[in-house]
């Protein structure tokens, strides 16, 4: 089958291939083989995936020596997907996909974690489950908003040691209200797709965490909202009714999150190649290496040139799409 002659929608696929088990793709067109390839995988999926992506795709394969065969199109969580098993996993493949510009979002990825077997998600918080630094709203409530703004961006970009520049952001909040921390916990606005993805995780017995550098007074809203397992943050000091402008215990910086990761995955019993972290932030990398599979959303550039599977065009609901990827393997063309 010609590239050329793939109808453009991915519904019209099987009955066009229907006349092979599995598919091998070329620069030019799909030859039919016997046997599917596994020891590493491309995962594309997206509102607007068509024909052209795969042939896009082709071309950039054979650049990078990487022979692929594609699954029949599958679909998670409304989103069209296809799942192609590569011959063997390529960082240089994954630096020639990072360094083009695509509108749908597409990972090549040496381990493809699986909702058929149990698993555990650990996600930050700020930016990633919910889409608001906390900090920031604090501090805008409390009249310093531009100054810990500057240094929160500056830290999640990885200009900071976070610690450091946590400690300093809390500072400046010396003697603001605490009613200011229930206004912003009332006014969270979740990241698209949170609830969707906590429940299908749930739904397949996974565990779902928070590991956050930012503040146990909002995580904990989030833990009672959606019956997460764990929680791990911050807590903000207090002087009676006000902030004291100190951080109590141990801050919850990369290493930690990291730690957190790992410490869970062993008390629950979960696989390392099913575990799963997400986050936006530098202060996440630590997390997303000792994961299994580390995702990034709407992260900052260094984020997304160091993570192993990135989120640009999808909220939550592409998490949903990468770990039911595997599904498609399950799936015949006729």
């Amino acid at each position: 089958m010609l590239l050329s002659q793939l109808p453009p929608t991915l519904s019209a696929w099987p009955a066009a291939l229907c006349s092979a088990p599995h598919w091998l793709l070329t620069p030019e067109a799909l030859l039919p083989v016997d046997e599917p390839l596994d020891a590493a995988w491309l995962v594309l999926f997206g509102k607007g995936l068509e024909a052209h992506h795969l042939d896009r795709l082709a071309a950039l394969l054979a650049r990078h020596g990487v022979s692929a065969g594609l699954y029949p199109p599958g679909e998670q969580a409304g989103v069209p997907l296809l799942l192609l098993g590569t011959s063997h996993f390529s960082s240089e493949l994954v630096q020639g996909i990072k360094a083009e510009p695509w509108d749908i979002d597409l990972c090549h990825l040496p381990v493809l974690p699986s909702l058929n077997e149990p698993g555990l998600l650990v996600m930050d918080m700020d930016s990633t489950a919910i889409q608001i630094e906390c900090i920031d709203e604090i501090a805008r409530l409390a009249g310093v908003g531009e100054q810990v703004a500057a240094v929160t961006a500056a830290a999640m970009q990885g200009k900071l040691e976070f610690a450091d520049s946590l400690r300093n952001r809390v500072a400046l909040l010396a003697g603001a209200p605490v009613a200011i921390l229930d206004e912003v916990a009332g006014n969270m606005p979740w990241m698209p797709g949170l609830r969707l993805m906590v429940d299908t995780l749930k739904g397949a017995g996974w565990k779902v965490a928070i590991a956050s550098g930012g503040f146990t007074r909002f995580a904990g809203e989030l833990q009672r909202a959606l019956g997460l397992d764990a929680i791990f943050a911050n807590e903000l000091a207090l002087d009676g009714d006000n902030l004291s402008g100190k951080v109590s215990g141990r801050i919850v910086d990369a290493t930690v999150k990291a730690e957190v990761l790992q410490q869970l995955a062993a008390e629950y019993g979960i696989s390392p190649t099913q575990t799963v972290a997400v986050g936006d932030g530098a202060n996440d990398l630590k997390m997303m290496g000792a994961a299994g599979l580390g995702i990034a959303i709407h992260a900052k550039p260094l984020v997304r040139a160091q993570a192993a599977a990135t989120l640009n065009h999808h909220d939550l609901e592409g998490v949903i799409c990468l770990l039911g990827a595997l599904a498609c393997r399950d799936l015949r063309w006729c």
